[in-house]
């Protein structure tokens, strides 16, 4: 099997968005189908709604660390307060590596079109974007903190 890094980098390259891309590679540590994963992590490329806002490859990996380490019992604060440091020390790690975990800082200096749409993959979108490289990094710190790099 692929490494999740290389994995959601060619998930990214076959049309998912970045949350996609990223929660799907693990579909095999979450136990959740790619489609059920794809359509739960939907909402999330873009930078939320192609908002521009936390990189949807960051989302994408805190919904697998919200699967994995996350918790469910609502009284449970001390689960809850280690879950919270988990996710901000893999956000960190995201922006250390990639100076940002913003969508809009990470297409800094990228001309994107404006609005809610989608842009069509092109050629000439991969070639502009950092996406594909960036939803690998998120996989391989998650392989990283989890524990399941090869």
């Amino acid at each position: 099997m692929k490494q999740h890094g290389e994995l959601a980098y060619q998930l990214f390259l076959d049309g998912y968005n970045c949350a996609q891309a990223v929660f799907c590679a693990f579909e095999d540590m979450t136990g959740i189908d790619r489609d059920t994963g794809a359509a739960l992590a939907s909402s999330f490329g873009g930078g939320l709604g192609r908002m521009r806002e936390v990189c949807g490859a960051v989302s994408g990996g805190a919904m697998v660390l919200g699967i994995l380490k996350g918790y469910s019992d609502p009284g449970d604060g001390e689960h809850k307060k280690q879950h919270y440091a988990l996710v901000r020390e893999f956000a960190e790690r995201f922006k250390e590596q990639n100076g940002s975990y913003i969508c809009r800082e990470l297409l800094s200096g990228v001309n994107v079109t404006p609005g809610g749409d989608p842009e069509a993959r092109t050629e000439q979108y991969y070639k502009k974007r950092p996406c594909p490289a960036l939803v690998r990094c998120a996989a391989d710190i998650l392989d990283e903190m989890l524990g399941t790099n090869a």
